[in-house]
């Protein structure tokens, strides 16, 4: 609809179409499904209950939320928001009742966590896609990612919790789920591993490629093995046995985990493909000098612009991919004028893209019907909360860009 509107002859826009789906989804489409298929395994296997009770046993009652958002940092790595919402959601219900403890005071450190791997860090499908569209630095985005993140986690989640304190709800969801029985979790380390092997991979391959000197084949080797898509194949292979086969799980049982995981998430990359498609009519119809001229005239800094249509699209969209995608899509030709760091951009639209989730959000009513909060009392919590996590990240980001 958009190509007819701007004038596109019909060839050319079945030419856009195929080269924009092509374009994006040719580099994505092994990282996102074997993401999401790692991120299933983790929760089924319960390595991510496991990483959750033992946090909370190290951190005890007083430092409970710390343990949420420390949970929610290391498991939201390869679990995507919506499947890490309903795996730990359990958790946070059974921390609660034996703490005796609101349900939003415990939970929304943990998905302050998700949620700001979910629109931060690879292999989360729209950092992922942003990666593509910028041509950005995988292993930079990560550093940089974990340097914003950390901060916003702990601000967004246990020093904003403390608002939370009294904040008292009734759920009669809470009741109805159970935890896996401990003695059929896998072991912590076996399940902290499991979780961040492909990161420790492609950080390792990093620092070896950066100081094996002149020694090609191990920089080639490195580089091959720390390539997103094969790092992500070897964790899988790794964790099919790890938290899989070894765990009493059969093969057969392993690749139904992995079935349901790539049925989950064939609306996402169907959202992503159609980013793609956009990104190319506009490039293809001229419209992107166009709009790269427009935005020049606000004379504002990229990263700073790119933020502020993104939260624009979150707002009025909902969705937190489609929102960061789009505003990808038109920030990108500004980009070829006004020069920015591709890895930052990523972030900046990544912190835009989580601002103010509200009505229009589906993850909003999720936590207000989990929770059995009121309407105000989600737009309190949660919506709040995903605005600090928006605001604050792009502090970081802009504080990132001054040191660099």
């Amino acid at each position: 609809m958009a190509a007819l509107l701007l004038g596109m002859p019909l060839p050319n826009i079945v030419q856009s179409v195929n080269k924009g789906l092509g374009d994006m989804l040719g580099s994505l489409v092994i990282v996102i499904v074997l993401g999401a298929m790692l991120g299933k395994l983790v929760g089924v296997s319960g390595a991510a209950q496991k990483i959750a009770t033992s946090m909370r046993q190290a951190f005890g009652e007083k430092y409970i939320t710390w343990a949420m958002c420390a949970t929610g940092f290391i498991v939201g790595i390869p679990l995507f928001y919506n499947v890490g919402f309903f795996l730990l959601v359990p958790i946070i219900f059974s921390v609660a009742g034996k703490y005796k403890l609101p349900l939003v005071y415990v939970g929304i450190p943990m998905l302050a966590s998700l949620s700001v791997m979910h629109g931060f860090l690879p292999p989360h499908p729209s950092p992922m896609a942003l990666l593509v569209q910028f041509h950005a630095d995988i292993s930079k985005v990560f550093i940089y990612g974990f340097i914003v993140a950390i901060p916003t986690c702990a601000i967004a989640g246990p020093i904003f919790a403390r608002t939370l304190r009294r904040m008292y709800t009734n759920s009669a969801i809470a009741n109805s789920v159970q935890d896996i029985p401990d003695e059929k979790l896998p072991g912590l380390a076996n399940s902290i591993l499991s979780s961040l092997l492909p990161v420790i991979i492609i950080g390792l391959s990093t620092l070896v490629v950066r100081f094996s000197g002149d020694n090609k084949t191990l920089k080639d080797v490195a580089a091959f093995l720390g390539d997103p898509n094969i790092a992500l194949m070897e964790t899988i292979a790794i964790a099919t046995y790890s938290l899989g086969m070894r765990m009493g799980m059969k093969l057969s049982e392993v690749m139904n985990v992995y079935a349901d995981a790539i049925k989950e998430i064939a609306t996402i990359m169907l959202i992503i493909g159609s980013a793609g498609i956009l990104k190319q009519v506009l490039l293809d119809s001229g419209s992107s000098a166009q709009i790269a001229d427009s935005l020049q005239g606000l004379n504002l800094p990229p990263l700073l612009l790119g933020w502020i249509i993104a939260a624009i699209l979150r707002l009025c969209l909902g969705s937190a991919t489609v929102a960061g995608l789009t505003a990808a899509g038109i920030i990108y030709p500004l980009m070829q004028q006004v020069p920015a760091d591709p890895n930052l951009m990523v972030l900046s639209i990544g912190a835009g893209s989580l601002f103010c989730s509200h009505v229009n959000d589906t993850a909003f009513w999720v936590n207000k019907e989990y929770f059995g909060m009121t309407m105000k009392q989600t737009f309190m919590s949660w919506s709040l909360m995903e605005t600090l996590v928006s605001v604050i990240g792009l502090l970081g980001v802009l504080i990132l860009n001054t040191l660099i």
